[in-house]
């Protein structure tokens, strides 16, 4: 199996700059495991957009794109589980 490139969005990195420094690093460490495998245990496809998954990290989720053909997972916000579907 190929390894996908992870690939983050200019909003999502003001937002994990506002999050504490080992909040901050879980959610890398758990974001930079999806190149290996982009669906794992515990992921939910998110019903509306097309391609929107979501992993649960602590109180925080993290919202990312897959593009199959490309081998690309693009995180598209990472926020509180109150804020995290709005404006998406």
């Amino acid at each position: 199996m190929s390894k996908y490139t992870v690939e983050w969005r200019p909003a999502v990195h003001k937002e994990l700059q506002r999050l504490d420094g080992r909040v901050r690093a879980r959610i890398v460490r758990k974001v930079n495991v999806l190149a290996d495998d982009p669906r794992p245990h515990g992921t939910v496809k998110l019903t509306g957009p097309d391609n929107l998954w979501r992993i649960r990290i602590g109180d925080y989720r993290v919202v990312y794109a897959i593009e199959d053909d490309r081998l690309i997972v693009t995180v598209v916000r990472v926020a509180g589980r109150g804020a995290v579907y709005r404006d998406i």
